[in-house]
């Protein structure tokens, strides 16, 4: 009777052991910030979409983005997603206007949290642009 329940004990430590380490693994993956920073352009890309979990993505136009190489492409597009229905509704309002905005990158990506890596959690600032003329 003993023996039986030392061995009840060493499972049901094992167990715990094997969950506390799982849910570490998922931490790391999913929601451990990798890094966070700004961006600065224009969004000229913004919709609230998805099938199941509805989400806010878009996609900001950086200017002045410059390669090392001459004739060499580089990206100037940040594409992100957005959490927060504030925030969501603070681009809404000040589409083509120029954005600082900021970010967390994740290792993974969730359905609930959109469909890109880079979450953009605030607009950092808002300054309006002024056409040119041709």
């Amino acid at each position: 009777m003993e023996q039986r329940s030392k061995w009840k004990k060493i499972v049901l430590i094992a167990g715990l052991v094997v969950i506390a380490i799982l849910a570490g693994i998922f931490y790391y993956r999913y929601e451990f910030v990798f890094g966070d920073g700004t961006k600065a352009g224009t969004v000229n890309y913004f919709v609230h979409k998805g099938y199941m979990f509805k989400t806010y993505e878009g996609r900001l136009i950086q200017s002045g983005i410059r390669t090392p190489v001459q004739g060499s492409i580089q990206s100037n597009e940040f594409m992100f997603s957005v959490i927060d229905a504030h925030v969501a509704d603070i681009l809404n309002k000040n589409a083509g206007a120029y954005l600082e905005l900021h970010y967390k990158e994740y290792l993974h990506t969730l359905p609930w949290r959109g469909v890109s890596v880079f979450v953009v959690d605030s607009v950092m600032a808002i300054k309006p642009v002024s056409p040119t003329q041709p």
